[in-house]
Formats: structure tokens, sequence, C-alpha cells
């Protein structure tokens, strides 16, 4: 959870939603992101799918069974099912999102019964550490 943080700092320096993630198999990170919408004028750049696409290029399948991905952020409906349609098997995240999470708080697209996958769910993990970076993030916002 922390590199999925620095991968979160990373965004908030260039100005992005400080959202970072990072997908672990047997201790070793294969792959991370952080979000990139702002530079890369694409609406899927969210960290969740950046770092779901490396790891798929590091292992060469897009079935990621046993790993587990780390995220600042309770994924989106479009992470979440993301996350279902490649087999990961565990999502640990640090902050609820009750206005668009999609893995217990709006929506539980990660454990639904009508998917062919569901997912192990962890929360609160350095909560604090990551709603701190949130709130610079907001607060920058706003004195702009």
């Amino acid at each position: 959870m922390r590199t999925a943080l620095e991968e979160a700092e990373l965004a908030l320096d260039s100005g992005e939603v400080p959202v970072g993630a990072v997908v672990v198999v047997d201790g070793q990170i294969i792959g991370r992101g952080h979000n990139l919408r702002e530079a890369t004028h694409d609406p899927t750049a969210h960290a969740e799918i950046l770092a779901l696409r490396q790891a798929g290029a590091t292992v060469g399948a897009w079935r990621l069974t046993g790993a587990t991905l780390y995220c600042t952020l309770e994924p989106c409906a479009m992470c979440a099912g993301a996350l279902v349609n490649a087999r990961v098997s565990c999502l640990v995240f640090a902050l609820r999102d009750a206005k668009a999470g999609a893995a217990g708080s709006v929506y539980d697209l990660v454990r639904s019964p009508w998917l062919n996958h569901r997912l192990q769910v962890y929360s609160g993990v350095l909560a604090d550490e990551v709603q701190a970076v949130m709130d610079r993030f907001f607060t920058n916002l706003r004195d702009k």
C-alpha cells in the first residue's frame, strides 16, 4: 500500500486526482499506475486500469489469478469491472468512495453474485495517510 501511496503522490505532483495502484503477485510488484486522465486526455487512464495493463504485459496474460491490487481509493465501476474481468484475487484499498465506489460503498461489483468472479476485499489500510494526500489535492484545487 505504501507503493500505491507513492504513486498517488506522483499523481498529486502532476495535478491529477491523487489515486495510485499497484498489482502484486507473490510479494512482487508486477504493475503500477497513478491517475493520468488529465495528462493523456483519456477517461480510462485510472490508476487501477494502468496498473492492470502493466501487470498483464509483465506476465504476458490478461488473467491475473492470485494477484492483489492495492489502491488508495475504492475503485469505480469501470475499475471494479476490470478487476473482475482480470480475475484478480484480492483488492486492498485505503479510502471508501461514497460517490462512486464499486467495492461496497455505492455498488459492490467485485463481490456480485451475478458475475463470474468475486474478490476478497479489505479496506481502511493507511486510510489516514491517504486522506491527508487527498485533502492536500482538494485544498490546492479550492485555492486556485
